[in-house]
């Protein structure tokens, strides 16, 4: 499920994702993980305004928050398991919903096997287009997901996966964890900075920095 709002962090700083990172990381390895979480999230939203810029009211940016925070510390978690994992055996999950087009101008096309749209590359400056090339020069496997319901799909039948890195919003990056944590298999999750069923974005460095472990 979406969230019942719409968001946008394009306005909040990178310095504001970077933190995000930071504060994760000082979440890990302490006794009481949900105080710190809780703690964490009124510093960011106190410190970068974050409801003046998105314009989202407090309940709102609490839950967007608490889900960016947790996926960090998810990431953080998992890292090691999922670089242990050899490269043919990654996969990625991009969202659908950051096609430069969503009509037929796209001429990605949807494969009901899988399922999954496959990438044409019909346009230099899509999202998607150049988030898959990256990944495939990484050496991972590509899939772009019309939506959460796909992975446990794709991934009975693509057994060979042994670790998932997915985009989507924080919503479902939270739903998609608990999923691969009920399998046992690492993930890594790169959350968009704004939602909707169309014109959705996510950071093209990050991505890459992932990808490479560099993040």
């Amino acid at each position: 499920m979406p969230y019942g709002f719409n968001f946008d962090l394009s306005k909040l700083p990178q310095r504001f994702f970077q933190d995000t990172l930071k504060q994760a990381a000082n979440i890990i390895d302490r006794t009481d993980g949900s105080k710190k979480i809780e703690g964490a999230v009124a510093d960011l939203m106190k410190k970068f305004r974050v409801n003046e810029l998105t314009g989202l009211n407090t309940g709102d940016t609490l839950t967007i928050l608490r889900h960016l925070v947790d996926i960090n510390v998810k990431n953080l978690l998992d890292k090691d398991r999922f670089f242990e994992t050899k490269i043919n055996e990654r996969v990625v999950f991009l969202p659908h919903c950051s096609r430069k087009y969503m009509d037929r101008r796209c001429n990605a096309y949807f494969d009901k096997k899988i399922p999954s749209y496959v990438c044409n590359a019909c346009s230099d400056d899509c999202l998607i287009n150049q988030a898959t090339k990256l990944a495939r020069k990484y050496g991972y496997d590509v899939h772009i997901l019309s939506g959460g319901s796909c992975i446990p799909h794709i991934l009975e039948k693509k057994r060979k996966y042994k670790a998932v890195f997915g985009v989507a919003c924080t919503f479902e990056l939270d739903f998609g964890a608990k999923y691969l944590k009920d399998k046992n298999i690492p993930g890594q999750g790169l959350p968009l900075i704004n939602n909707g069923c169309a014109g959705t974005e996510f950071n093209l460095e990050s991505y890459e920095k992932i990808l490479s472990r560099d993040s």
